[in-house]
């Protein structure tokens, strides 16, 4: 009896266990599967976090970029504008620019023709020769009718021949040439000193003139004068150092009364 009752505890026993295994098991599954689920749902929840994350820098870059743009064309929308004014000043000089030289011809026709009479009152130095002073005045004449010269070409020339003009009024010069002495030409050195005085003498010194501007023609000037002449020739050529020249020139004298 006592066999049995020990045999069926352990039957009974045993089935016992076996259902405690079973629902272990299941337990044990479904816990394993929640925890794999939950590992599923994190690594989802990374991935979304980094793919927001990507979006939020794609997002500030894109901003940075959109301010950038925006900056760049405020930029170019200045400098359109200030072209564009620049483009209505240019306009406007074109415009004009048919008046200016219809005005620049007249004025430079009197700007010649006041040269020429310059020329021609002045003391009678650098006269001759391809690039003496009345060459350089003929030349002018011809290029104001050269149609392929520029109304500011020819402008520039006149002034140019100017330039040279006002340069003699402040340096003195020697040179080669010849004279007319009372139907006798002698040939010798000049000296022109500014636009004071211009002197000439011959290379044995037995002639020394100087242009008389009442006169219009050469005289003889003083011997007492050779030294000061030689001494003003070497300077002229910078053989010398410059130093005072005693210049033989007339004193002033009283407009007559009108």
């Amino acid at each position: 009896m006592r066999a049995l009752v020990l045999g069926s505890t352990a039957a009974i026993a045993v089935a016992f266990s076996g259902a405690a295994f079973a629902q272990f098991s299941s337990a044990l599954n479904e816990s394993e599967a929640t925890a794999n689920e939950a590992k599923a749902s994190q690594t989802r929840i990374e991935q979304l976090d980094d793919q927001t994350t990507s979006l939020i820098n794609d997002y500030r870059a894109n901003l940075k970029q959109l301010e950038a743009a925006t900056r760049y064309n405020a930029s170019l929308n200045r400098n359109i504008q200030a072209q564009q004014r620049q483009l209505e000043r240019l306009r406007l000089d074109i415009e004009n620019v048919a008046g200016l030289q219809r005005g620049m011809q007249p004025l430079m026709e009197d700007m010649l023709k006041t040269l020429g009479d310059l020329v021609a009152a002045d003391l009678p130095f650098d006269l001759e020769g391809p690039e003496g002073r009345l060459a350089r005045v003929d030349r002018l004449n011809k290029v104001m009718n050269d149609p392929d010269l520029s109304a500011a070409q020819r402008y520039r020339l006149i002034v140019e021949a100017y330039q040279i003009e006002n340069e003699f009024g402040r340096t003195i010069g020697s040179y080669e040439g010849s004279i007319d002495d009372g139907g006798t030409l002698r040939t010798g050195e000049f000296l022109r000193v500014g636009r004071i005085a211009l002197m000439f003498k011959t290379a044995d010194d037995s002639v020394l003139k100087i242009w008389d501007r009442d006169q219009k023609g050469w005289v003889n000037l003083s011997k007492s004068y050779l030294p000061d002449v030689r001494l003003g020739l070497r300077m002229a050529k910078e053989q010398t150092a410059p130093a005072l020249l005693p210049v033989p020139v007339k004193a002033p004298t009283r407009a007559a009364a009108q």
